[in-house]
């Protein structure tokens, strides 16, 4: 059915195969698709100063700081589980080896030549 040409008869054999086409498709998109996270729980304040192991004065400053990511319903505070996991990680300290790979890169993008007269004596 590649490339053929589509006649009023043929109509029903190239839907059917459009179909299984798009069938096969979504299969493939969900494969790609990272699995939904288990971790995705909402968890009240308690929970929040036991996956970061800070005190409840602590999350209430970072919160407040904008530094926690958080929600807020009433009087009530509430965290993601991933959110906070995701936290602790983006706060992960670099090792000497990746600073100086940085510091490195940083220096030769920072590196200006002295552009050529144009004129000539």
């Amino acid at each position: 059915m590649q490339k053929e040409t589509v006649t009023f008869d043929k109509l029903p054999e190239a839907v059917g195969y459009l179909t299984e086409q798009v069938i096969e498709l979504k299969k493939m998109v969900a494969e790609l698709q990272p699995p939904a996270s288990d971790k995705h729980v909402l968890v009240e304040i308690e929970d929040a100063c036991r996956i970061i192991r800070k005190a409840k004065p602590t999350i209430y400053t970072l919160v407040r700081k904008g530094l926690l990511p958080a929600y807020k319903k009433g009087k009530k505070l509430y965290f993601y589980e991933d959110e906070l996991l995701a936290w602790i990680e983006n706060g992960r300290r670099k090792t000497s080896e990746q600073t100086y790979e940085e510091m490195l890169a940083n220096m030769q993008d920072g590196v200006r030549h002295k552009p050529k007269s144009s004129v000539k004596l």
